[in-house]
């Protein structure tokens, strides 16, 4: 319920970001349009990326210490799915420098 909340909040926050943007460029050149289109869609590209990988990192931490507790032989193999969940925000990173 919390959950659903909280993205729902997220999604109007981008959609009103979105639309402040495009008021608030209205009147300037094209240039400075792409330029700021290329902005918002790099800094939102990258916060959904990092919630992805917050949720990804919690969920997989979570199992992955749940799991040690039974098998300590196996932590290097949980270190890989946790930090395979941490490369998300990694990729979305390296968007923002393309985009930016």
């Amino acid at each position: 319920m919390v959950r659903a909340k909280l993205v729902r909040a997220l999604v109007l926050m981008a959609l009103a970001l979105s639309l402040v943007a495009l008021i608030a460029h209205a009147q300037a050149s094209d240039q400075a349009q792409v330029e700021a289109a290329r902005a918002l869609a790099a800094g939102i590209g990258f916060g959904l990326a990092a919630l992805g990988a917050g949720i990804g990192i919690g969920i997989a931490g979570a199992a992955s210490v749940s799991a040690l507790v039974e098998r300590r032989e196996l932590f290097a193999l949980y270190l890989v799915f946790v930090a395979l969940a941490e490369a998300i925000a990694i990729y979305g990173l390296v968007v923002v420098f393309i985009l930016v």
